[in-house]
């Protein structure tokens, strides 16, 4: 399960390092949500993977599911939502401007 979660964070991280290197806006507002996925499992994975765990702590729990990944997580998720809906806006706009979506601005019209 370790090395399934790990190969999954390593392809989003390539895949998204990969996007965010191509020349076009949308690439990049792809890539750069591909990366904070990455993140975001690799947080949820820090928490230990435990299969059957509590979500809290009681006296009888022999293993218990480490709650403060889980709401680093979640908070990751609303900021990036936030931020990949301020970089559509932008790319939109920028598109609208320039009349092209290349990053540099110089690209073929």
């Amino acid at each position: 399960m370790e090395a399934l979660i790990a190969l999954a964070i390593g392809v989003l991280v390539a895949c998204g390092i990969y996007m965010m290197l191509r020349a076009r806006t949308m690439d990049v507002v792809i890539g750069l949500t591909l990366l904070s996925y990455a993140v975001n499992l690799f947080l949820f994975a820090s928490g230990r993977l435990t299969n059957n765990a509590a979500a809290l702590i009681s006296p009888d729990a022999a293993a218990y599911a480490d709650p403060l990944p889980q709401a680093l997580v979640l908070t990751a998720i609303v900021i990036g939502f936030g931020m990949t809906a301020f970089l559509v806006v932008l790319a939109i706009r920028a598109f609208g401007d320039l009349g092209n979506d290349h990053v540099d601005g110089e690209g073929r019209k």
